[in-house]
């Protein structure tokens, strides 16, 4: 990925994020609002926790195969 577009990834996760905290902050009603929130980030967070692992494991067997 070139610099500009892992810059460009970063500022919409991060604006993606502060929207949705803003959302689970601001609504003193509707805790159903909350709970849908709270849902999306903790399977956004799951998920991207498989996609480090993933390629952790894809970078490791590069580095074994390289060593090898």
């Amino acid at each position: 990925m070139k610099k500009e577009t892992k810059i460009i990834a970063g500022v919409l996760a991060g604006a993606a994020l502060g929207a949705a905290v803003a959302l689970i902050l601001s609504s003193d009603k509707g805790g159903d609002m909350k709970n849908k929130m709270t849902d999306w980030l903790c399977d956004l967070i799951d998920s991207s926790k498989d996609k480090i692992a993933d390629v952790t494991d894809r970078v490791k067997d590069k580095f074994a195969k390289v060593s090898v």
